[in-house]
């Protein structure tokens, strides 16, 4: 059962090898930075290759004897293309953690080949989005004539990774997006907010683009769907100005500026607050005739999260078990899939 981890010296990667040894998997770790693997490589006592993700066909001789590649590296509008066009060359099955909308419409395009090729893509297999993807998916079921989606997430304990800070800032200044009818439309970031009830905390929200515009929308066909997540009441009221601020956060010099404090300052939560944060999603879907039905779900600490979801996956699809083509976790898995993981829990409200 060969897999092959790209982005292995990231923080969610490295917990995602943790993940894979302690079930019994031991991953070809890959990326770009040799002297970075190759310490990486020597404490796990795994393989590991070197390549850059700049042509498809090169991509794909590296890969060519792998059965799954999960790619870690974001931001993932940089990396997914080449790597789900080399998987298709090599019939390697693509997982990925995004949670970039543009990432899971660009796989959604490739479904036909993959179908062709007898390989799942299943972008998003961590906190983006399995567990919204579920919860999205458990109210459905409830309610199939549903007709607007809201979700929204907050965290208890943890802290930003490298990785997720960067994707954050290469989609500074650029807005927010929401379903609507159907389809994905640009909006103001944060033009919603409400104060949401999640059980064990009420906290305000705003919207974000999260990528449950599209997952959801794939699994469901809900047609109007917002994302939420919790910020301080200050942020949703300074996202009133952002008309006057997004053309510079946009610029080049600052996102340059802040990429730097980044790389120098966010290193991702450490083991005790892996352990001991969690994560809380409110759900709630509302028909045409005004009906509504919402539901809480309880689960581990996000990036925590994503390495269970991540390699508990990679072993179903390891295994045999997957459907072919373009996948959301729960269009494969089902609602299910989440209170797979230990420590999940939904309740109805």
């Amino acid at each position: 059962m060969k897999y092959i981890l790209y982005g292995a010296t990231g923080y969610t990667a490295q917990l995602i090898i943790q993940e894979s040894l302690s079930k019994g998997l031991r991953p070809t770790l890959a990326g770009r930075n040799l002297e970075k693997l190759r310490k990486l490589a020597n404490k796990y006592k795994l393989d590991y290759l070197c390549f850059p993700l700049e042509n498809a066909e090169q991509v794909a001789k590296e890969i060519v004897d792998f059965e799954l590649c999960l790619n870690a590296a974001g931001p993932f509008s940089q990396t997914a293309k080449i790597m789900i066009e080399a998987c298709l060359l090599s019939s390697c099955h693509y997982l990925d953690i995004t949670g970039e909308i543009g990432v899971f419409e660009l796989a959604k395009s490739y479904d036909k080949e993959a179908k062709n090729k007898k390989i799942i893509l299943l972008p998003g297999v961590g906190f983006d989005v399995v567990p919204s993807d579920c919860l999205a998916n458990y109210l459905h079921e409830k309610m199939p004539n549903g007709q607007n989606l809201e979700l929204a997430f907050t965290s208890i304990g943890g802290a930003l990774s490298h990785g997720t800070a960067s994707t954050m800032l290469e989609n500074l200044g650029e807005g927010s997006a929401a379903r609507v009818n159907g389809k994905i439309v640009k909006v103001p970031l944060g033009h919603l907010a409400k104060k949401i009830d999640f059980g064990e905390v009420k906290q305000w929200t705003m919207t974000i683009p999260w990528g449950d515009v599209s997952t959801a929308y794939s699994s469901t066909k809900i047609p109007n769907i917002v994302v939420y997540t919790a910020v301080p009441k200050s942020t949703i009221n300074l996202m009133k100005f952002q008309s006057f601020f997004n053309p510079i956060l946009k610029t080049k010099w600052l996102k340059g500026l802040l990429q730097k404090w980044v790389d120098k300052n966010l290193h991702g939560p450490d083991s005790e607050k892996n352990q001991k944060g969690k994560s809380l999603l409110w759900g709630e879907l509302s028909s045409a005739d005004g009906t509504k039905l919402s539901a809480l779900l309880k689960c581990k600490e996000g990036y925590l999260l994503t390495a269970l979801c991540a390699v508990h996956i990679c072993l179903k699809v390891l295994d045999g078990n997957f459907k072919v083509g373009y996948q959301t976790p729960a269009s494969a898995y089902g609602p299910s899939l989440i209170l797979e993981i230990e420590g999940s829990e939904i309740t109805d409200l």
